[in-house]
Order: structure tokens, then sequence, then C-alpha cells
């Protein structure tokens, strides 16, 4: 996938298309084998249930994108995660996708289906599962089973967000054996469908267990649990009837507020959506204007910068979306005017380097990050940086200082934080405009970004120079083709690591977006965000002054 200013539009259609072969899941053959025994597959059983003509705002489509090549690859992880609105309700489902290996639990399966829980919980979402898993996948067992961010984790969640009171809804809709028959069991409401089984073992472990033979239907069938064991609510004939009875159950639902409208009436765009083809560049050598870039994103008249003589390195602003307020911190990606103040002289002028944060723009940032909070507005991050200004000036001047600030602000925000990554964001810069580590409420991205702790030039500089000194240590002479072909390996794979995939592949993105498609993604983000509940007062820790 190529990154070239030029090639904004190509990465993009390289992006729909591997897109597509992800959501065929498990493939023709997948797909006829769940049709074969009577069931939907996952992504036809969210069509079923959602309002007809809802948006979908699926999340971690790439998720383990690249890996478990041994094992034939696990598109999507295995596992639908979708935002949208059912009964006129914003809702988080997920649903197993049985044509990846009968839906077993890759590592990355759970870490998908509990940054779900998280984004659900924190914004109070309605949580609806349709299960149709084998369980853990076995050769992984290790990696799937015993840590915080694994197998038994999805459970914790849902015995938390039930006590914290956010509707839980599960259909068993195929198999759901072993340990995944909590999930089902630990939500408010249970559906199964006939044909279905769930059990904590299976007959051929019950017989190896106990020498006990039982069928399936005895065992752990739909009929069983309706009206011996009274596990489950409703037994239901088949998917559709099932996903109309949950559909049934949504509607029903008085707890949870309808969808909302924004609050203030949207207006255009000072400029077309898809005119943030002509000014972005991915080109580190070029230069853009990071605010013309936000006139295709944001309502027109609604923009009202926020210190824009000062710390020019970030943009920070007011603004509105679709009618949604928000405040905007973004990375600036052309040079601007510094401004320090001098002695009997006056003050001493120089320029800010594009994509850098400088001490002043550190301070801005916090204060504006802070104001935004004390208003409970939420902030999105634009991220397009190589990181903080090094050098002794910039340290003398207190970089390290400011930086901390900024992160400090930001870190203990109380409103919803969106990042969305445009171009670069590397190093310290990713933490201080809410990188992953840092709880952002959703991670959005386009096709052609890149995420690591410094650029590949940079990167595989450095790590040639360590290569190069230590085979010196070995008495090793090395020629310059030799030199070349090694700078050319460590480039290659660290651009590996640095394309977006590979951090989506692991749950850092949520959402990889068409750059066009820029402001109805934050539109749908904030109208999300806005169910997301403010309930303690914004304070920050000890901040560096």
């Amino acid at each position: 996938m190529t990154t070239q200013p030029c090639e904004l539009h190509s990465a993009n259609e390289d992006y729909l298309a591997e897109a597509a072969t992800i959501k065929l899941g498990g493939g023709d053959k997948g797909i006829a084998r769940q049709h074969r025994h009577g069931r939907l597959t996952a992504r036809e059983r969210i069509e079923h249930l959602v309002d007809p003509g809802g948006y979908h705002f699926e999340c971690g489509l790439f998720a383990a994108w690249g890996m478990y090549k041994e094992y034939g690859g696990a598109p999507a992880a295995g596992v639908v995660t979708t935002i949208a609105p059912v009964g006129g309700r914003l809702c988080m489902i997920v649903a197993n996708d049985a044509t990846v290996k009968a839906g077993a639990f890759f590592p990355m399966t759970c870490k998908k289906i509990i940054r779900a829980q998280m984004i659900a919980l924190r914004a109070r979402l309605p949580l609806i599962y349709l299960v149709d898993s084998a369980g853990v996948f076995l050769p992984l067992q290790e990696d799937v089973f015993p840590d915080t961010d694994d197998f038994g984790r999805v459970f914790r969640n849902n015995a938390v967000i039930s006590a914290a009171g956010v509707p839980q809804i599960a259909a068993i809709m195929g198999n759901c054996v072993a340990g995944g028959g909590y999930l089902p069991v630990l939500s408010d409401v249970i559906l199964m469908t006939e044909g279905s089984g769930l059990y904590l073992a299976g007959p051929a472990l019950v017989k190896a267990a106990i020498g006990q033979e039982v069928d399936s239907e005895d065992l752990g069938g739909a009929e069983m649990h309706a009206s011996i064991s009274g596990t489950v609510d409703f037994r239901e004939k088949d998917d559709k009837s099932c996903l109309k009875r949950l559909r049934d159950i949504m509607l029903a639902d008085m707890k949870t507020p309808p969808m909302q409208d924004s609050p203030i009436e949207a207006a255009p765009p000072i400029h077309e959506p898809a005119a943030v083809y002509d000014v972005f560049s991915a080109d580190p050598h070029e230069q853009y204007d990071v605010v013309e870039l936000l006139e295709s994103v944001v309502d027109n008249h609604s923009w009202n910068e926020y210190r824009a003589e000062f710390g020019g390195s970030i943009v920070c602003g007011y603004a509105r979306i679709s009618g949604w307020p928000c405040g905007i911190v973004a990375n600036q990606r052309k040079l601007t005017d510094r401004i320090m103040p001098g002695g009997k002289e006056g003050p001493s002028r120089s320029l800010n380097m594009p994509a850098v944060v400088y001490v002043e723009s550190a301070d801005k940032a916090a204060r504006f990050i802070m104001d935004c909070n004390q208003k409970h507005i939420p902030i999105i991050f634009v991220h397009d940086t190589t990181g903080f200004m090094v050098g002794r000036d910039s340290e003398q001047a207190g970089i390290i200082r400011s930086g901390a600030k900024m992160v400090n602000a930001m870190s203990n925000s109380i409103v919803p934080k969106i990042s969305l990554i445009t171009g670069g964001s590397y190093g310290a810069g990713n933490y201080a405009m809410c990188g992953r580590a840092f709880d952002p409420f959703l991670t959005l991205a386009w096709p052609s970004s890149r995420c690591a702790v410094m650029s590949a030039q940079s990167a595989a500089g450095t790590l040639l120079q360590i290569d190069l000194a230590a085979r010196k240590r070995r008495g090793e002479e090395i020629d310059e083709e030799e030199r070349s072909q090694l700078l050319e390996a460590i480039s290659a794979s660290y651009n590996e690591q640095q394309d977006i995939r590979y951090g989506a592949a692991r749950e850092w993105v949520d959402r990889i977006i068409e750059p066009h498609e820029t402001r109805n993604e934050l539109s749908a983000a904030l109208q999300i965000a806005s169910t997301f509940p403010i309930e303690e007062s914004f304070r920050t820790g000890v901040l560096q002054t």
C-alpha cells in the first residue's frame, strides 16, 4: 500500500479491496457450510437485526490482519464487532463468525471482544452477543486462556458491565461450549435457537471424563435448557425468528435512550469532503495547512481557533461536525512563525518545523484540553507528527516539562477522546496526541497513515549504525554493497511494522476509514460519544510549571 500523496486515492482503493475480502470471513465454502446447517452468517445476522437503513460503525475489521498464517489466518479475528441502531437505540453488536475456524477464539479474538465491551461500557451502549463459537482455538490456548486481556476477561467484563447497569442480551445461534458458555449466561437475557448447543463439555468429553453416553440435545440443546435447566429465556425456531425476538426485546427497553440528533443544526463544510485528497500530503518533505484540511470536515462558520498566533505547530480550536460540538487538537504540517521574548532588542523570530511539537504548542494544547474538560466538550486529536522538538535549545526551554503538562491534561480528561491518524504518529508525539495507551474512546486512521516509535528513515539509520558497530567489534569488514543490503532489509522490516494495518491487526486502531468520509465518520463517532456519561469533576495530577 503506497503512502505517496498523489496516491492517496490508490491507497484508499487498496484498502477497500482488502476490506471486502476480509468481510467474506472463511470464504465461499465457509458461508455455504453455514447455510447448509440452516444458519445465517455473522454479517447476515447483523443485517437482519439492525434498523433498516441504519449505519454500521464496525470496529476491528483488520484485527489479526496478516497473523496466524500457519493456521490459515483468522479474518477479522473471527468475530464482527459493530455499533449500529437496533430499535432506535445504538448498540454494540458482537457476532462470532462461524465461517472462520467454527468461530473459535484466537488471541486477537479475545482482545477484540474486550475492546468492544470497553467501548460499550464507557458509552453505556447495550451489548448484543450473537454467539456461534467452538470455544478456544486449542493450538494457541496458552495465549488465549489465562491473562488479563484473554478469554476469561470477557466473562469478568460480562459481570462488571451487568453490575454497571448496561444491558446485555445474548442469542445462542450455534455452538456455545466449554468456558464460552459463561458469556450468554452472564448476560441479562438469553435466547437460543433449536439445533444449537450450550454445555461446558460436549458428548465426547463427557464420555471420556465420566463414562456417560449422552446426545447433544439432551446434554445442552435448546429444548432442554428451555424446559429442564431453565437456563434460556426464549427458545426460537431459527435465526430469523430469534433476531426478530431480539429486536422486540430492544424495542421494550425503557432505560437506554433513543439515538439523539445533534444539538445544533448542521451546516456543510467550506470545502467538499473529497477535497482532503487535494490538501493532504503524506510526503514528509512536503507541507500542507491542517486548517485547510479541517475546512473539509467541520461545519462552515463553526471554527474558532484558540490562540491562533501562539504555539503554531499545534492547531487547537472549537468546532462543530454535522452539528456536534467538539474541540480539535491537530498537528500542523507547515512551517509556522515562532516569536520568542527578547531583551533590549525586543522579541526574536524563528520558524517552527512542520509536524513537530514545540514548547509553546504543548503548553497551548494542555490549556485547551483543560478548557474542553471544563465545558464537557469531546476532543478530537488529529495526528500527523514526528514527535517533540529535540536539541539543546528545546531541552533548556523545558520541552519535557511542557510535554508532561500536555500528557497530564490529556490523560486525566473526563470527556470522550477521539483520535484520528491521518499521516504519521510517531514516538512521544503519539502519546501526547492520545495514542492507544491513553484510553481514546475511539481511534480512527486513514489507510496510508503510519504509527511507530519513529519514522522508518530515522529508525533504519539508527538500527543500521547499531548493527554495523556490533559487526565492527567482531572484526567484520562491511563493504558498501553489504551496507546497502542491510539498510534495505532493515527498512523493509520497519516499513511493515509502521503500516497502519499492522497496528489495526493488533487492535491499536478501531477503524480504518476512507479519507473523503472523514466528516461522516467523525460525526458518527461524536454521536456515539454523546451517550458517554461524565460523572466526575475534571482534575489533573501535579503539573510541571
